[in-house]
This record gives C-alpha cells, structure tokens and sequence, in this order.
C-alpha cells in the first residue's frame, strides 16, 4: 500500500503560491457523503490557510462520483474559476459497477483537463473498504482533500503564469 505508515497531507505554506487572487471551485459528491464532507473540510482548511478568500470559494454538490465530470464542466463554463477540485468516494462492492464509475470519473477528469484551460483536480477515493476511506479522508494516512486543495492551488498558479508569458 502506497500510503502505509503515511500521512501526505502535511505542507510547507513557504512553498505554496498564495490563493488570495485565485477563484476556486469544488465539486462534491453526496455518496459515501461522511467521507466527502472529510475530504471537503481538509481542503477548505488547506485553502483559507494559504490565503484563499472565502468568497472565491464556490460549492456545488452532485448525487454520486459519476456526476462529478458534469459538475466540474459546467462549473468551468458558468463560474469564471481558475481551478475546479472534484471530491468522490466509490468503495468496491459485489459487483462491476466500481469498475465502471471510477474509469468513467477518472477519463471524464482527464478528458476536462485536455480539453480547457482550467484545471481539474481529481480527488475520487477508490478504496476497498469503507475503513480506507476513513483513513484517507482525515486519518491516520492523512487527507485526500488537504492534497488536492494545495495541488489546485499550483495548478492555478501554474495557469495563471503560463497566460503570462
């Protein structure tokens, strides 16, 4: 396991653009709705952290990780954000349906990313067990959300910089 013994959220802010200027948006899954709020609550906290304002701050739910893809494009087309984090939790049952709404998220996710200029952050868990996702939602292997937040943030600045020059 990539993340045994492990806990990948902790940052160095010295080392992350300030989010003041930046419009964020985030979509958030209503499934497996315990794990997402966790997600949700560690990227917030990682985003106010890094100067982000509140007010550049926008929240949609969706019923389930599928509709996360249809979520982030209209978000992207509608709200002027600079970055669009996608929060999802599919834990594996008995049949294939895990198989196939995280492959469809997942090139859903990277076909946003080919096709606009504005980035979208993947933060589906596709974990086994519901204990898994626990622990990647706020415990003891640290925050997937926490994660995404600060990778938006370079991928922002990343946009931005890259407009620039």
């Amino acid at each position: 396991m990539a993340t045994e013994n492990k806990n990948l959220s902790n940052y160095d802010k010295n080392t992350i653009p300030n989010a003041k200027n930046f419009r964020f948006g985030i979509i958030v899954s209503e499934w497996n709705d315990q794990i997402t709020e966790g997600l949700y609550n560690g990227a917030i906290a990682a985003l106010l952290d890094c100067g982000a304002q509140k007010e550049n701050i926008i929240r949609w739910n969706v019923p389930g990780s599928f509709e996360l893809v249809y979520g982030a494009q209209r978000m992207i087309v509608t709200q002027n954000v600079d970055v669009v984090i996608t929060i999802g939790c599919v834990i594996k049952g008995e049949t294939m349906h895990f198989e196939f709404v995280c492959e469809g998220v997942t090139q859903g996710i990277k076909d946003l990313n080919v096709q606009t200029d504005v980035p979208v952050i993947f933060c589906l868990l596709t974990d086994n067990t519901m204990q898994q996702s626990i622990d990647r939602s706020g415990g003891k292997h640290g925050n997937k959300g926490t994660e995404a937040a600060i990778a938006a943030i370079k991928m922002a600045e990343l946009r931005r910089t890259s407009e620039n020059n």
